[in-house]
This record gives structure tokens, sequence and C-alpha cells, in this order.
């Protein structure tokens, strides 16, 4: 998980609907993608999980753009986003994934993702003093949250007893 220690304040509530914004297109993008990941290895069941988290994903990008109309909402270049990592915390960190992903190591990815999404604005939530700023907050944490839930309720389903390594069958060759 992430640390957000180190990351620049949030000023105002507009700054954060950027941010959380931001988070959930990434997360949405990821997930379509590792949905797609799962249906080229007809894992159908995952693949329906990934694409429903997608569109709740949307779904809150969505609400956030409605709480943005008519606040003042400042643009944010990608480098100058206050995640603690150079993405944002939300975002399924693509060099952990690979066409050998078992289903448990993608939900593995899913809970890593909506974890540090949890632990991002329960930071903010903690270290503001802007009430405006503290209600979108905590709103934001509880549904990631939820999110965090649904994903542990799905990786229970995979049991590490269970979990086989899947030998690549055509591994990459180095040219010599």
């Amino acid at each position: 998980m992430t640390t957000n220690d180190n990351i620049a304040p949030i000023s105002s509530a507009g700054e954060l609907l950027a941010h959380a914004y931001q988070m959930e297109l990434d997360a949405q993008e990821r997930y379509d993608f590792l949905a797609d990941q799962m249906e080229t290895h007809n894992n159908t069941g995952l693949a329906r999980l990934f694409r429903e988290l997608s569109r709740i994903e949307g779904l809150h990008a969505n609400d956030i753009a409605e709480q943005m109309k008519g606040m003042d909402i400042p643009e944010i270049r990608p480098v100058d986003f206050k995640f603690p990592g150079e993405e944002s915390p939300e975002a399924l960190d693509m060099g952990d994934m690979h066409y050998l992903m078992t289903p448990r190591q993608a939900l593995q990815l899913a809970l890593r993702a909506e974890q540090n999404a949890f632990a991002f604005f329960n930071h903010i939530l903690k270290v503001t003093t802007d009430e405006e700023v503290k209600g979108f907050a905590a709103e934001f944490a509880e549904e990631e949250e939820e999110h965090v839930e649904l994903v542990l309720r799905e990786l229970s389903k995979y049991p590490e007893s269970e979990e086989r390594q899947r030998e690549d069958l055509d591994p990459p060759v180095s040219p010599e």
C-alpha cells in the first residue's frame, strides 16, 4: 500500500473533486483492461466482476462530475496531482498485470488499488481542516471501503491453497 504521509495537502473541495474524478477515470480504465485480460483467458466470472467494478467507477466519476458543476475546479496537469505515487492511488499497477495472472492475483491487484484509494481519502479526512473537504473525503472514503469489502468477498472465493502457478508455454526469448 502506498503511503500518504508526504503528499501536499488538498486545499479546496474543488481540488479534491478534481483528484477524485481522475482517480475514478483511472480505475475505470484499468478495470476494463483487467476484464479484457480475464476474457482473453476465458475467465468469464472475473471478467464480469471487473466489468462491474469498471461500471461502478464510471458511475462514481459521473456523480463527481455532477458535484463539480458550478464549483471552482482547478485544471490540474497530470504531473501536478497530489497523489502519493506517480499514478492515482486507485489505478491498478500495470507492471503487475500479466497474461498468466490467476484470479487470486488479479483480485489482489484490485484489493491493493481499492485500499490505496481508501487510505488516500482517509488521510485527507484526517489532515484537512476545511469542513467541505472533510465532508467529501468522508464520502469518498466510505465508497472505497465498500469496494475493499466487495473485493475481499470475491477474494475469499479463491483460497491460496488452491492457487496454481500457470506455466508459460511460450516464454519470451531474449535476442542475442
